[in-house]
């Protein structure tokens, strides 16, 4: 199957899932983007980058396990960072890819601050998405409010009027329109009923006790110093602290830091402040 600008792609996990990807095709000469989505979210999260970069160079965007168009798991414990580490290097050992510049969205962005820990050559760049080694209380506790929770609706104006109200606070220029494009993004219609495009299944690792102690991800994060890099934050954003971003600038200084005005968690990059910074991110790349 296909779709516009780019061909639908399939790789299987170690635990013998079918997983989904979205391949933009681009200059084979320049560093692929390897894109990787939020939560709850999947590769139509970035058809704005894809657009924007369209013929440019190679964009690859990824439905993690439970989501979009990959299989859901059998063991919902499973959904944690590691086995999703397991399944990118997989994808990235079967389309024998040359270093990446790996887009990371939220969860994306942990996976790449772990990819740069466990596996740095697979790297030439990074762009982390509102999203840090330390995460912030308030935005977690929200999140875990409404992941796994069922959303069923009649039509697609309902869907967007039902995600409008658990995110407008963070959006709040966002006009119905925007709201119908995230949820035609986030969600999937069958059999005449519109739901989440997710494996309700992912909250429950959310549900585990947290380990103790607490996992420290600033080596993971400090694994990236050297590499080109953007991190991208929500103005109002729950989840990444400013006094948060200001550190990791400090700590790995080829880090560029871009605050998105007005938004919270997380920018979509389709912002027009997001394309020039993806520009000078992609410039940095193909110089080294």
């Amino acid at each position: 199957m296909a779709g516009p600008g780019y061909q639908d792609g399939w790789w299987n996990s170690s635990d013998g899932l079918r997983l989904h990807f979205r391949d933009y095709p681009g200059d084979g000469g320049k560093a692929p983007v390897l894109c990787v989505p939020g939560l709850t979210r999947n590769a139509r999260d970035f058809e704005g980058v894809a657009t924007h970069l369209a013929g440019e160079r190679r964009v690859i965007a990824v439905d993690l396990r439970g989501r979009g168009e990959s299989e859901y798991a059998a063991d919902p414990l499973t959904y944690v960072p590691p086995v999703y580490l397991q399944d990118l290097g997989t994808l990235i050992g079967q389309l024998s890819l040359p270093p990446v510049v790996l887009f990371g969205t939220s969860l994306g962005g942990l996976l790449a601050m772990l990819l740069g820990l466990t596996a740095r050559p697979v790297l030439a760049g990074v762009l982390l998405n509102d999203i840090g080694p330390e995460l912030g209380e308030e935005g977690m506790a929200r999140i875990r409010s409404y992941v796994g929770r069922p959303g069923r609706f009649a039509n697609w104006d309902e869907a967007a009027r039902s995600i409008a109200a658990n995110h407008d606070g963070a959006f709040p220029d966002y006009t119905h329109a925007d709201w119908l494009k995230w949820a035609h993004r986030t969600c999937r219609e069958r059999d005449g009923i519109i739901a989440f495009d997710y494996d309700l299944a992912i909250a429950e690792p959310l549900a585990q006790p947290a380990p103790e102690p607490a996992f420290d991800l600033w080596p993971a994060f400090e694994a990236l110093r050297g590499l080109p890099a953007l991190l991208v934050r929500g103005e109002w954003s729950d989840v990444l602290q400013a006094s948060t971003a200001s550190e990791m600038v400090k700590r790995v200084p080829t880090m560029e830091l871009l605050t998105i005005p007005r938004v919270g968690h997380a920018p979509m990059l389709e912002e027009p402040e997001a394309a020039p910074a993806i520009d000078r991110l992609l410039r940095k790349v193909d110089r080294e």
